[in-house]
């Protein structure tokens, strides 16, 4: 590995790494910033899905629209710029009085995330090719999952013996230093030409906003209310409305042709289900350690552990087998046993006993969890041309996040609006069913790389 490869993959870590941290910091935090901020006009349970969602709302829309600016001007200046916005939305998040006005930020810290996942992915897809390639991403994905291992516990303790409010402070050291490796990145010239599709962007994120707003308040405003129907309704019509106009648009920020690539296609299927699955499974038992077993933030934290240790040891060495012999068997073994990981902690009862109810499920997850997500996003990033690593990316990414906005819209219809164990016990069976799911999906569309052509870098499959 060269002296610029390496730099490259530190700062793709580092560049994901604080997007990464968020999620996993932000999720032990719910429960001290219902506590704080939820007010009759804004209670808890919505409040933590809306602290959660309006991130990923600008975050999935954006995403799409971020990796056509990546190829437009250039992926380390928007890499740059997303991280400026990152580090500015995290200070008012910090700093936020009100729900609303959290919510508020949360929106605007997504549209900075938006431009930091594809930019990191495709200064890797750019810099690195063949087994490297595969290797690049084992070990990109294995190093930003270190914010898995480091957010819930971080998280965790500063929410015991500081505040809720430092889950945020803390993004800012990561990206300053971030943005001081990045100037030894030479820059990458845009490609002349393109255009950024802000009409696809705004009928994505008022589309999304409009579903979203209708699953989460309609509990509480009754689903037969015309706010409910038409947000949930116009929603809808705005997403189709967004795909009909993909089709038809010069320059789409989604485009269609991508899905003409088999492995690309499926895997975007397989990752719907899978990472709507994560979101909602970690979404669901976190809440529930803490509020209903009584776990501190610092425990509920540190008993999740033992998946992302599992997703630091073997998802480098997974994704390099997949690149040696193809995905199609990693993607289809490791959701189905991620699931089953689920299936076990339905022994989970009110005192959530860690040794013998919460650490085998935990376990046996993060084993599958490892052997899917390298080899996921090596089959669907090695799937695209070269030139479209950026769009190609945004598209995954933007996948995995909406399929996770969606799954965490619904926590309050699966569990009732009340979180128990028989609540709990739903979400975790509709959780393992979507993984098996995802796992199946993998079985009947991916195919295993045969070779690939130097010039286009498209893969032939069998």
């Amino acid at each position: 590995m060269t002296t610029l490869q390496r730099r490259v993959l530190v700062v793709a870590v580092l560049g994901s790494f604080v997007s990464f941290l968020d999620g996993t910091v932000v999720s032990v935090a719910l429960p001290s910033i219902a506590d704080e901020l939820a007010s009759p006009g804004m209670e808890a349970l919505p409040l933590q899905q809306w602290v959660v969602d309006a991130y990923l709302i600008t975050l999935g829309a954006l995403m799409l629209v971020a990796g056509s600016v990546s190829d437009v001007y250039g992926r380390r200046r928007v890499l740059a710029i997303g991280l400026v916005g990152f580090g500015a939305a995290s200070v008012l998040c910090a700093l936020a009085p009100t729900g609303p006005f959290l919510v508020l930020a949360r929106a605007l810290q997504g549209v900075g995330g938006a431009l930091l996942v594809p930019s990191s992915l495709a200064l890797i897809i750019a810099t690195f090719s063949g087994e490297a390639q595969s290797r690049a991403i084992g070990r990109w994905t294995s190093l930003t999952t270190g914010a898995m291992i480091v957010g819930p516990f971080v998280g965790g303790m500063l929410v015991d013996f500081v505040s809720w409010r430092w889950v945020f402070w803390i993004n800012v050291p990561v990206i300053i230093v971030t943005l001081w490796l990045l100037r030894g990145v030479p820059a990458a010239e845009g490609e002349p030409g393109r255009r950024i599709d802000v009409p696809g962007a705004v009928l994505a994120a008022l589309g999304l906003a409009g579903v979203v707003f209708g699953l989460i308040e309609g509990a509480r405003l009754g689903w037969t209310s015309p706010l409910i129907l038409t947000s949930i309704i116009g929603g809808a019509v705005l997403l189709v409305a967004f795909v009909l106009y993909q089709r038809r648009s010069a320059d789409p920020m989604l485009p269609l042709r991508l899905f003409g690539a088999r492995n690309f296609a499926w895997g975007n299927l397989a990752t719907t289900a899978i990472y709507g699955a994560l979101s909602l499974g970690g979404f669901v038992l976190t809440l529930f350690l803490q509020q209903v077993a009584g776990y501190s933030a610092t425990w509920s934290g540190v008993a999740q552990l033992p998946t992302t240790i599992a997703m630091i040891a073997l998802s480098a060495w997974f994704g390099t087998l997949a690149g040696r012999y193809g995905p199609r068997l990693f993607m289809t073994v490791g959701p189905i046993i991620a699931g089953i990981g689920f299936l076990l902690m339905l022994s989970i009862d009110e005192t959530a006993a860690y040794v013998t109810q919460v650490l085998p499920g935990q376990l046996v997850f993060g084993l599958g969890l490892s052997i899917t997500v390298a080899p996921l996003t090596a089959a669907i990033l090695g799937a695209v041309p070269t030139h479209d690593a950026g769009i190609g990316s945004a598209v995954n990414n933007a996948v995995a996040r909406v399929a996770g906005l969606v799954t965490v819209a619904f926590a309050g219809i699966i569990t009732g609006g009340v979180l128990d164990v028989a609540s709990l016990h739903r979400a975790f069976l509709v959780t393992a069913g979507l993984l098996v799911l995802g796992g199946l999906l993998s079985l009947v569309g991916i195919r295993n790389v045969r070779g690939v052509d130097p010039d286009a870098n498209l893969v032939k499959t069998s």
